[in-house]
């Protein structure tokens, strides 16, 4: 018998089931040191007056297994909006039932259907597993590009810099 697969848009009542598996997430990519977000982040964040992105939870015969959250950005290349995929987490006991490809394949409806004329993401460059499953969605990966990041302190310095003259 094959499990029983849904995906639904998360719900207020489901922000400490996003931060746990966050924390999971955080556990398997080595990054727990990183996962400061607490539950009031996410609500505001997911629900609050201005909401910045949205998830989703995939469960497996009813229970909760994984969770995908994105937002959108915008191709001024295209003209179009486009999904970006913030991270996306199946829990190790639950990979290989097909929650991974069906929140892959969720995303990419909700892409089309909105108009968007991208969905990407990032992958860290170890996680061999995880690219080789990208690639077999149809993903190309964008090795000429690199993500940078100004955060914390730098952030601050840069956005009390002076003006250039």
């Amino acid at each position: 018998m094959s499990a029983r697969i849904a995906i639904r848009p998360a719900v207020a009542a489901d922000v400490p089931l996003v931060l746990e598996l966050i924390r999971a997430l955080g556990e398997y990519e080595r990054l727990s040191h990183e996962v400061v977000v607490t539950e009031a982040d996410l609500h505001e964040q997911l629900f609050g007056a201005r909401p910045v992105a949205e998830a989703l939870i995939g469960e497996i015969d009813g229970q909760p297994a994984g969770f995908a959250l994105f937002f959108h950005n915008f191709s001024t290349f295209l003209g179009k909006p486009g999904l970006y995929l913030e991270d996306v987490f199946v829990r190790p006991e639950h990979r290989g039932a097909g929650l991974g490809k069906a929140l892959m394949v969720e995303l990419a409806r909700i892409a089309v259907a909105r108009g968007c004329g991208r969905f990407e993401w990032s992958v860290l460059d170890w996680n061999q597993p995880s690219i080789d499953f990208y690639r077999s969605l149809g993903a190309i990966g964008m090795d000429e590009w690199t993500v940078q990041r100004v955060s914390g302190e730098a952030l601050h310095k840069l956005a009390n810099a002076a003006q250039a003259e």
